[in-house]
């Protein structure tokens, strides 16, 4: 069996000696402890080394596409024509099957070829003769950083993990400066609280305690640089009749140091905001004509990377950030959210309540789009974002004016969406439930009803003979009665006097 071992300096094919080692792998590197043990397994048969870097690279590339370099070509040659029934111990499963199909070679590559190729790694200074440690480590060190360059494409304009790191920096600023903020109202509340509600701006309320320090030098600080003429005269009045406490000069010292951090924070927060903002337009300038720098910002860093986030479709890019909600609807079946990070960018933002979901969708769509030339293009301009842009914008005015037409079909017909609407019915309540008083106006109906056509009763008992029900307890001499009246009266009638008996007979069974 024949081993090819792929090198940073070149290809080299070993002949395997005693075939039996690869039964028991699990053992095989007791038989490399030394480089003498080592040269009674394996011994090298052919050495191709690489002339220069670019070819070390290529070759490199090529395996890693699971491809044939020229290189591993000429060996191939070279061993069909010396041994061509000898088998082929490789690394790389997929490069097996290409060497397979091509030369009728065949390959093996598994869990024991793998355990061989790190016995045989470790002793490989003293298996390939002519060449030494440092050079070895030389060539692996440049192989591998060519070999990043190539799969990068490095490119410092093109690092998206600034993005990234710039992005989460300025959220957790505004987290802190939120907090910074809020203690320092608390905190010089006590002594002018009417302050906090004069100043609604952060910034300017860290500035004008700064600047004022105790409220009572309030009168004589000049506010212009900081309030409006306005607001500056509100606050000169509020400081003569404030109802805050008295605090000392450490206090003050203190809360005039938190403000400090609250200003240099701020000033840092907008130099990280116009620094995202250029990196953005340089990496992804489409989708940040088309979201925004913060959304498209956090498209990248929720995804990882660009590249990661051109690989999702426009239905994920869609709702990026709204798993939760996503997972927790699909388990309760309920309806699905219709948008996730993307509800910040401002063509959602501006659109109706009732069209936010169908923008967001026509966005995402649009979004995924541009990503994927942001991330695979070559052009670095934003004419395809603009001209997403301004079609977006179009539909949009056209949905809000209701002139949308059908897109498909001739299009000349305008379109019905009160047919897809689901229109809620409006219930009222009824007040007659609360009385406990049962209503008596449906039983006056009804004997309206039968005073008003007493006439119609009466036609029809005239017309329909009264049945009158049977007694089920009856005596046997009524019975006989019965049916001697009835056998005497060939019609089935009895005369007068026959009733008159049937009649007294009752009574006295009564009494």
């Amino acid at each position: 069996m024949l081993v090819l071992f792929e090198t940073a300096a070149g290809y080299a094919v070993f002949k395997l000696l005693n075939e039996k080692k690869l039964q028991k792998a699990e053992n095989l590197y007791d038989d490399f402890e030394s480089p003498e043990k080592a040269s009674k397994i394996v011994k090298l048969k052919h050495f191709q080394k690489f002339d220069d870097m670019t070819e070390a690279l290529s070759a490199a590339t090529a395996a890693v596409e699971g491809k044939m370099s020229k290189t591993l070509k000429k060996v191939m040659k070279k061993l069909v024509a010396s041994d061509a029934q000898e088998e082929l111990a490789v690394s790389d499963a997929k490069l097996g099957n290409i060497i397979k199909d091509k030369y009728e070679l065949p390959c093996v590559s598994n869990s024991a070829v793998h355990e061989l190729m790190r016995c045989i790694r470790s002793q490989m200074e003293s298996l390939i003769t002519g060449l030494p440690q440092k050079g070895i480590m030389a060539m692996s060190l440049g192989l591998a950083h060519s070999l990043s360059r190539y799969k990068l494409k490095f490119s410092p304009d093109k690092v998206d993990t600034m993005i990234v790191q710039a992005i989460s920096l300025l959220d957790d600023l505004d987290k802190e400066l939120n907090n910074y903020t809020m203690r320092a109202r608390e905190w010089y509340g006590w002594h002018f609280p009417e302050l906090g509600k004069l100043i609604t701006d952060n910034l300017a309320y860290a500035k004008s305690v700064k600047l004022m320090g105790d409220r009572t030098t309030a009168a004589t600080t000049d506010f212009s640089d900081i309030l409006p003429e306005e607001v500056e005269q509100e606050v000169k009045d509020a400081a003569e009749i404030s109802m805050g406490t008295e605090i000392s000069e450490e206090d003050l010292e203190n809360i005039i140091y938190l403000c400090d951090q609250v200003i240099d924070i701020t000033e840092y927060r907008n130099q990280l905001y116009d620094y995202l903002k250029n990196r953005m337009v340089a990496i992804a300038p489409n989708v940040t004509v088309l979201v925004g720098e913060l959304v498209g910002a956090r498209l990248i860093a929720h995804a990882g990377s660009l590249m990661n986030l051109a690989k999702h479709p426009s239905s994920t890019v869609q709702i990026l950030g709204a798993e939760k909600a996503l997972f927790r609807a699909l388990k309760t079946k309920k309806d699905t959210p219709k948008y996730g990070l993307i509800y910040h960018a401002s063509l959602v933002g501006h659109s109706s309540t009732k069209l936010k979901g169908k923008i967001s969708r026509m966005l995402a769509s649009k979004t995924s789009l541009a990503i994927r030339v942001d991330a695979l293009g070559e052009d670095t301009n934003a004419d395809l974002g603009l001209e997403h842009r301004a079609k977006l914008e179009l539909r949009l005015k056209a949905l809000e004016e209701g002139k949308s037409k059908r897109i498909s079909g001739t299009g000349k017909a305008q379109a019905k969406w009160d047919k897809y609407e689901n229109k809620s019915q409006i219930r009222t309540y009824d007040t007659l439930a609360d009385s406990t008083i049962q209503p008596v106006a449906k039983k006056r109906k009804m004997k309206d009803e039968e005073n008003s056509t007493p006439s119609k009763v009466k036609e029809e008992t005239e017309d329909e003979p009264v049945k009158k029900k049977k007694k089920k307890k009856q005596s046997t001499d009524d019975t006989m009665n019965v049916s001697q009246e009835s056998i005497g009266s060939p019609n089935g009638h009895g005369d007068g006097s026959a009733k008159k008996k049937k009649k007294k007979k009752k009574m006295a069974d009564s009494d």
